[in-house]
């Protein structure tokens, strides 16, 4: 412990208060755990070795690389991320609740252990490109409590182990590790479903960045000039000063490696092929989805009731049934807000029957309708307007009244129409019969007349309709209210959940 706080006090020698608790902050000063050092062991890594960290909007995830002994980085632990806000793309501006997307360095002063989501540390945003582009924002986060808006959000115990890595890494001297946001994992696979999204520019620019770590496995320098990044660039051999980069001014003259050039054009040549392979066999545009406010990793959304990912890649069938099994990366708050489901494309892809049999009825049916409260469901709308065609039909033949059906109670109108019956409307040959049982002269009606009670009684057995429609239907979960949820969610659609306290929370640091 003494070693541990000599290092501390020569590596944030100058720093305030704040920084100072880095080393005495009982959270920060949390032990990496012993399986990760386990991990470090195998990998050929040291615990204070240099560290990077990549996230992934769409795959949810935040990787952990630390440099091996080799001096390339290693993957060391992959963690999912429990909710990230916004959209696809770039932070632009104060209080989009975008999560920013990009290259940032994060140093000692940026690490705060006295969050107030347990622990968290500041992405840096915005950096010169950001300001050179006039965009702006602040205090955007890694931290817990797994909630966001504008944030990348972990679980407590997460950002423990992500904070104590980072920690370690700066006591063993490393001056700031690096920061890279992407919106996917840039594969040539997810560069053609988005090829048509307005951000794709921009991700082709940082793109770049994510090829030269690929290839290289070290940490690309960072610059920028001409409002643009610019990769692991170095002076010419033959030039007399050293560059210097303004981001809004033009781009010095510079040179990159001719090992780092010539890898990186390789394997963007290969991107391309596959790119325009995907492309040719028609691969599927990503559809642009609206109203959804950033994603999750799907093993919270699975043991969240009625969870999404949003925006993030989900799970399905049995998968999420063995995620829900399963064991959560640290504790999930209760006020947890997942991303909400896209209403409007659960609608454009829900099934049409009932729409279709709603308009497929006459004009004396929208009138029936149209005299229930806006809350009831499609269902009942729809018995109702079953109900108006028949009573205009028995009007018709004679038989009842429409306005009598009109002011029924809605239980009577719903129990005595049956859907089914309304895709067989009477035949000329009944409607033939019934004109002349009625007109034909001296013919005796008085032994005809329970005929058409019992025509008009058949439609009343709605069981075995009700029965069909409620077996084409997913069950009601287990957390939708007796009596609304049918009323009010479309299929597939999560409930309204109870925004949480985020606002009120000093602005996700602090």
């Amino acid at each position: 412990m003494a070693s541990v706080a000599l290092a501390a006090s020569i590596v944030l020698a100058g720093c305030d208060t704040d920084q100072v608790s880095l080393a005495t902050n009982a959270k920060a000063n949390q032990p990496v755990p012993p399986k990760l050092l386990a991990a470090m062991v195998e990998k050929d890594m040291d615990l204070q070795s240099p560290m990077l960290v990549r996230l992934f909007k769409q795959e949810a995830e935040l990787e952990v690389w630390k440099q091996t002994r080799s001096g390339r980085f290693a993957l060391l632990k992959t963690y999912p991320i429990c909710r990230w806000s916004g959209d696809l793309g770039p932070k632009v501006r104060e209080g989009d609740r975008q999560a920013p997307e990009g290259f940032y360095s994060i140093n000692p002063g940026q690490m705060n252990p006295q969050s107030a989501y347990y622990l968290s540390f500041n992405t840096g945003y915005p950096n010169a490109f950001d300001k050179a582009l006039g965009r702006s924002g602040s205090q955007l986060m890694v931290h817990g409590d797994c909630s966001s808006r504008g944030c990348y959000a972990m679980t407590d115990e997460q950002i423990a182990e992500i904070y104590s890595l980072g920690r370690e890494s700066f006591f063993g001297g490393q001056k700031a590790f690096q920061l890279q946001a992407y919106p996917f994992k840039m594969t040539p696979v997810n560069m053609a479903k988005h090829r048509n999204n307005p951000n794709m520019a921009f991700w082709k620019m940082i793109k770049e960045g994510y090829d030269h770590f690929e290839v290289t496995r070290q940490e690309p320098k960072v610059d920028f000039c001409e409002k643009k990044y610019v990769f692991d660039a170095a002076k010419a051999p033959d030039a007399k000063r050293d560059l210097v980069f303004d981001a809004s001014a033009k781009c010095p003259a510079y040179v990159i490696p001719e090992d780092v050039a010539s890898a990186v054009r390789e394997k963007q040549a290969k991107d391309e092929a596959e790119y325009a392979k995907l492309v040719s066999r028609g691969t599927p545009v990503a559809r642009m989805n609206t109203g959804i406010d950033g994603g999750m990793n799907k093993i919270f959304a699975a043991k969240i009731p009625e969870g999404s990912t949003g925006l993030s890649e989900g799970a399905e069938g049995n998968t999420l049934q063995m995620l829900a099994m399963s064991k959560a990366p640290g504790t999930i708050p209760g006020h947890v807000n997942p991303p909400k489901p896209n209403l409007d494309g659960a609608a454009a892809t829900a099934p049409q029957e009932e729409p279709v049999v709603a308009v497929a009825a006459p004009a004396a049916s929208t009138r029936v309708a149209a005299a229930a409260p806006a809350e009831k469901s499609q269902e009942k709308s729809q018995e109702k307007s079953q109900g108006g065609f028949f009573s205009n039909l028995g009007r018709k033949m004679g038989i009842g009244s429409a306005d009598t059906t009109a002011t029924s109670p809605p239980p009577q109108a719903t129990a005595s129409v049956a859907p089914a019956t309304t895709t067989s409307p009477p035949t000329a040959a009944s409607r033939l019969k019934a004109a002349v049982t009625r007109f034909v002269p001296g013919r005796d009606t008085s032994k005809d007349a329970p005929k058409p009670a019992v025509a008009v009684a058949k439609p009343a057995e709605p069981a075995k309709p009700d029965t069909r429609l409620a077996a084409t239907r997913p069950a009601l979960k287990p957390s939708v209210s007796d009596g609304a949820g049918e009323a009010t969610q479309i299929m597939g659609a999560a409930p309204v959940v109870q925004s949480n306290s985020f606002d009120s929370r000093f602005g996700a640091v602090k």
